[in-house]
C-alpha cells in the first residue's frame, strides 16, 4: 500500500482496535481465475505469533478454492472517511492555494489462510462473532436461541477461515502534512459536516 511516512500507522494495538471498530473486511485473493473479492465480517484476536483473523464464507463461494491453494490473501478494513473541502483551510483564504482531497483510515492485513470445515470450529467462531456484536444489547441473542437442528443445517452451508497475520499496516491520511492551522480547520470542518469520528481522529494526531 502506498503510504507516505506522515500517514503511516504501525502500532499493532491501534491497528487491531481499528479492525475491531470496523470488522467488515474486503477479502482479496488471486488464483488461477484471476482476482476475486468478497466482504466478510471478522473477529480478530492476538495469537502467539501475531494477530489472528477469523471469518466464514458460504460453501458455494468459489473464492474458497483460492483460500485452499496456500497463497497469501489480503484483507482490507475501511475506517471512517470523508471529503475534505479546501474552504476549511485558513491558508486558502489568504492565497487560494488549495484543492479538495479525501481523508480516511484504512488497515491492510495479509497472511496464508487455513480453511476449517469442522462444525465445532465454526460454532466457536460464530459464537465469538455474535457475542462481540450482541454483548451490549439489552437482550443479547446467542447461538443457543436457535433450534439445534436449524443451527446444524446452517453450519453445513459454510466453511471457516483463519488467517495468521504475517503483515499488517495502517494508513491514517488525516492531513498530517499540512500546517497546524489547516489541520485545526479540517477538524472543525469535519465536525460541522457531520463527521465527528474522523474529526476526533484528526485531533488525535494533533495531540
Amino acid at each position: 500500500m502506498y503510504c507516505p511516512p506522515a500517514f503511516r500507522e504501525n502500532r499493532e494495538d491501534v491497528l487491531i482496535e481499528a479492525i475491531e471498530a470496523h470488522p467488515l473486511a474486503t477479502l482479496i485473493t488471486h488464483g488461477e481465475e484471476g482476482l476475486k473479492a468478497n466482504v466478510v465480517p471478522v473477529t480478530v484476536m492476538q495469537g502467539a505469533d501475531g494477530p489472528v483473523i477469523r471469518f466464514h464464507l458460504a460453501k458455494a463461494n468459489d473464492q474458497i478454492g483460492d483460500l485452499r491453494a496456500g497463497r497469501a490473501v489480503l484483507l482490507q478494513f475501511h475506517g471512517p472517511h470523508a471529503y475534505v473541502s479546501p474552504n476549511w483551510y485558513p491558508t486558502k483564504q489568504r492565497d487560494g492555494k488549495a484543492v479538495p482531497t479525501w481523508d480516511y483510515i484504512i488497515v491492510q492485513a495479509s497472511g496464508v489462510p487455513a480453511v476449517h470445515p469442522d462444525p465445532e470450529w465454526l460454532r466457536k467462531q460464530l459464537t465469538a462473532l455474535t457475542d462481540r456484536h450482541e454483548g451490549g444489547r439489552e437482550t443479547p441473542w446467542t447461538l443457543g436461541d436457535a433450534p439445534p437442528d436449524y443451527v446444524a443445517a446452517q453450519l453445513k452451508g459454510i466453511v471457516g477461515v483463519e488467517v495468521v497475520v504475517e503483515k499488517i499496516e495502517g494508513k491514517w491520511k488525516l492531513n498530517q502534512n499540512h500546517p497546524m492551522e489547516n489541520r485545526l480547520g479540517l477538524a472543525d470542518g469535519l465536525a460541522a459536516d457531520g463527521e465527528p469520528v474522523l474529526a476526533a481522529a484528526v485531533r488525535a494526531t494533533i495531540g
